[in-house]
């Protein structure tokens, strides 16, 4: 699992940097003004996963699934904190129903 650098956005612009997704999934840091861009350049729909570590009365809350269309792109997010930050690293674990051909990259405004 690769830990994403999360890029800010500034006034100046940002040139964001994609990374390929990783087969074993990847890690970001979470927040109210962080978000994912994932691009899928194959010829099928994926299925991003976000780990989601929160309880509601001890009930584990349902990880968070976004499909992403064959040749198109969603951005996801925030990323809250209290729903998806690993109690071990602090990190959002991201999953992905296929990699070959997704890019992603972390953005923060």
């Amino acid at each position: 699992m690769a830990t994403l650098t999360t890029q800010t956005i500034g006034l100046s612009g940002l040139g964001a940097t994609y990374a390929n997704a990783a087969a074993g999934g990847d890690k970001c840091q979470v927040g109210d003004r962080t978000f994912l861009h994932v691009k899928n350049g194959a010829a099928s729909n994926i299925t991003v996963t976000l780990t989601a570590t929160a309880a509601v009365r001890g009930q584990a809350v349902s990880n968070l699934t976004v499909a992403v269309p064959a040749s198109g792109d969603r951005m996801i997010g925030p990323l809250p904190a209290d729903l998806l930050a690993s109690p071990t690293d602090g990190l959002c674990a991201i999953g992905y129903s296929a990699s070959a051909s997704v890019t992603v990259a972390a953005l923060r405004i």
